[in-house]
């Protein structure tokens, strides 16, 4: 089942904790889990839609599909897109856009309370994210006050990486968190993913890593790999 979620009008460059349009997938009834899937920059919350005909989970999943707000992108010219957050720089990765991570990062926990609202415990919620929804998904779900389930980060980085130690949740510490990325990424190079693998680890995060043969991308070998480590995170 399909739907379309409006939520309403507002200015993306302020700090606020809107409700994010989005599109949702059930895969049956009655719902007992739900996946918060990102978007990467300049796409939508249709861009993932098709993957979920491809995966075979055992349980009644919501997949919930948020679109980013539109903002000016800095690396790309300030052109208008949607975004989780600007890009200062593609070649300095500790300027970052601290006030847009922060932001988006509270519309998605509005998103998980809203699910917790609709009666699926946050410990059956599952957070993912592609680029630079995946940076979001880290973001949210190391820092959420309250168990999740899980987090997929795909082809992405972690951002604000020193704010973590101070910020990090004690209830998500053992969170099961699953990262892969592409060998050939030109966009996100995988040194970019590994180097955030080994701060993760040393933070004491466990990581289920995967590499491929691809680029920035995602290909039919990880789609199975996330069905398996969903269908067990689940």
């Amino acid at each position: 089942m399909r739907k379309f979620h409006k939520g309403p009008e507002h200015n993306t460059e302020q700090n606020l904790v809107d409700t994010l349009e989005n599109v949702e997938i059930t895969t049956g009834e009655p719902v007992v889990a739900s996946v918060i899937w990102l978007h990467g920059l300049g796409a939508d919350g249709h861009d993932f839609e098709p993957i979920v005909r491809e995966l075979t989970l055992p349980v009644a999943t919501r997949f919930v599909f948020p679109h980013a707000p539109v903002r000016s992108v800095t690396v790309n010219l300030g052109v208008r897109m949607r975004a989780w957050y600007d890009i200062l720089s593609m070649e300095r990765m500790d300027l970052e856009d601290e006030e847009g991570i922060y932001a988006s990062a509270a519309s998605v926990g509005a998103l998980i309370g809203a699910e917790v609202e609709r009666g699926i415990p946050a410990e059956r919620v599952v957070i993912a994210g592609f680029s630079q929804g995946g940076a979001i998904a880290l973001q949210v779900a190391l820092r959420y006050p309250i168990p999740l389930a899980g987090v997929l980060a795909l082809s992405t980085y972690l951002p604000l990486a020193w704010t973590l130690e101070a910020e990090k949740s004690q209830a998500n510490a053992s969170i099961p968190v699953f990262m892969a990325h592409g060998a050939d990424d030109a966009t996100l190079p995988e040194a970019l993913g590994l180097s955030s693998r080994e701060t993760l680890q040393r933070q004491g995060y466990e990581i289920e890593w995967h590499s491929y043969s691809m680029g920035h991308s995602v290909c039919a070998e990880e789609i199975n790999d996330i069905n398996r480590w969903l269908s067990r995170t689940l």
